[in-house]
């Protein structure tokens, strides 16, 4: 039988004492004011932070210059609205629009695929035909991965080519620029074109190893490009190590030959100088070539630009990393050809066009940002993926509208990941502003500094910055943008 239990006796609630009984309802009718005044977030600022005010007049940056939109994501209004909804030029914080822009659109885990085609019948090791790569806008295509491409094509047991080696870029329209167009310095890595078949950014890296027993450094091109050479050596100078590169008096004109006028400090050690190649129409095909020499291959043809014939077998695909290992290395390191790859990438899979221009990227990216936000300004201007163009015009406010939706979208970890820490890594290596406790994209160019993304205050809040400005003293101006970082990881005081 189930054991009885007797019931539990009713428990006696001796009545409060006269002053604990007063003392309660007391504080029943103060409770609501004192939560809600717990709880209530900082009053908006009217004014910016005095720190901010003396690091703009010590830039010589009069106020008006300064954008500032600052907003807790817990919060449903601004913190600080500072000129906040006029349309400014935010250099590479744009690339915040675009990647976010891929993560919805494409997913996290989405990857670009680059096709490799046989054009003839492979018996032997011989492949009687032609091999054609075919570019799908890959921005991960490095020295690295190139390689591997080609090794699979050995491993699929080509060992001797009776035709040539085409290479495929047709899907992106090649735009009416030269790399030189921006600021005039067409050598710098930065101002490489798009490409649909872009391989290793289309650089070159020049690294100086020091003899002084032979009084001369040694120079190593990397990678090897077919018929281009460069200068074995360079002397060693005496002096200190300030700037280096004009010291070398390089002549990079001519692009079968990397010469060097001057000399090398001995007081460097060893340095590495990464520059575009002079010729980047022949660049891929003096890659491939090398490169496939190198793993001991035979070409009967030559490397050159090419289109997928019809009637040709695919032999393999040769996939990306995925999407969000990409958009780190584009907002960790500011990458810019990397994020017009990706833009016009977007245009490529949801216009579903075979060839796409930069206007078809515009129209995807454009439209997707007004579906995201509801509505876009009328003086929002978006002329490409990176931000390098002087045409660009964003707010603030719409900026933070934009991380606010992603703050609470399903993939705010990937984006936030992909920023720069403050302290640790990326642009922001060596900033000192909270450090550790920012993820913020960074951006900076003649006229321009900005920055945007999420700071984590001392009591742990989140909160959205974003903060352009734009002024011809902009550059000496990131001491206000730090003041700015520092006064929101004391959460914003009064």
């Amino acid at each position: 039988m189930p054991e009885r239990r007797s019931p539990r006796p009713p428990r006696h609630h001796p009545a409060p004492p006269r002053r604990l009984l007063a003392a309660l309802l007391l504080l029943a009718a103060a409770g609501p004011t004192l939560a809600a005044t717990a709880a209530a977030p900082p009053r908006a600022a009217t004014a910016l932070p005095p720190a901010v005010s003396a690091q703009l007049a010590r830039a010589q940056v009069p106020p008006r210059a300064l954008a500032v939109w600052l907003q807790a994501l817990d919060a449903a209004q601004p913190r600080l609205d500072w000129n906040g909804r006029q349309a400014m030029n935010p250099a590479s914080v744009q690339k915040l629009v675009t990647t976010s822009a891929a993560l919805d659109l494409l997913g996290p885990a989405w990857t670009w695929t680059t096709p490799v085609w046989f054009t003839g019948p492979l018996r032997q090791g011989v492949l009687d035909g032609s091999v054609v790569i075919q570019g799908t806008g890959d921005p991960k295509l490095v020295i690295e991965r190139v390689w591997l491409l080609l090794r699979r094509l050995r491993a699929a047991g080509v060992q001797e080519i009776r035709g040539d080696i085409l290479l495929d870029n047709s899907a992106f329209v090649p735009p009416e620029a030269t790399p030189g167009d921006f600021d005039g310095e067409p050598w710098r890595p930065y101002n490489v074109l798009p490409d649909a078949l872009l391989l290793n950014y289309k650089a070159v890296t020049l690294s100086f190893l020091p003899e002084p027993a032979r009084k001369l450094a040694r120079v190593v091109a990397d990678p090897a490009l077919a018929g281009v050479t460069a200068d074995a050596s360079v002397p060693l100078l005496p002096g200190p190590c300030d700037d280096w590169r004009a010291g070398l008096r390089l002549d990079a004109t001519d692009p079968a030959r990397w010469h060097f006028a001057g000399g090398f400090p001995a007081t460097c050690g060893e340095k590495s100088w990464p520059l575009a190649y002079a010729e980047p129409k022949t660049y891929n095909a003096r890659l491939v070539d090398a490169l496939w020499r190198e793993l001991g291959g035979k070409l009967a043809g030559t490397v050159r630009d090419g289109r997928l014939a019809a009637g040709a077998q695919p032999a393999f695909e040769f996939a990306s990393p995925p999407l969000a290992d990409v958009i780190r290395d584009i907002n960790k390191y500011s990458n810019n050809v990397m994020a017009e790859q990706l833009f016009l990438t977007l245009a490529r899979e949801r216009s579903g066009k075979p060839v796409v221009t930069q206007e078809d990227g515009r129209t995807v990216v454009t439209a997707w940002l007004t579906e995201r936000l509801g509505t876009l300004p009328e003086d929002t201007v978006i002329v490409n993926g990176s931000g390098l163009a002087r045409q660009t015009r964003i707010s603030a406010r719409t900026l933070a509208q934009l991380l606010l939706s992603v703050g609470h979208g399903a993939f705010m970890p990937e984006l936030l990941s992909s920023l720069p820490v403050s302290g640790v890594d990326g642009t922001l290596r060596r900033s000192a502003a909270a450090a550790g406790r920012t993820h913020l994209k960074t951006g900076s160019m003649r006229d321009v500094a900005a920055l945007a993304g999420e700071v984590l205050s001392a009591s742990g809040r989140r909160w959205v910055l974003v903060a352009l400005i734009n002024d011809p003293h902009a550059g000496a101006a990131h001491g206000a943008l730090d003041a700015l970082v520092e006064w929101v990881g004391r959460d914003a005081p009064d």
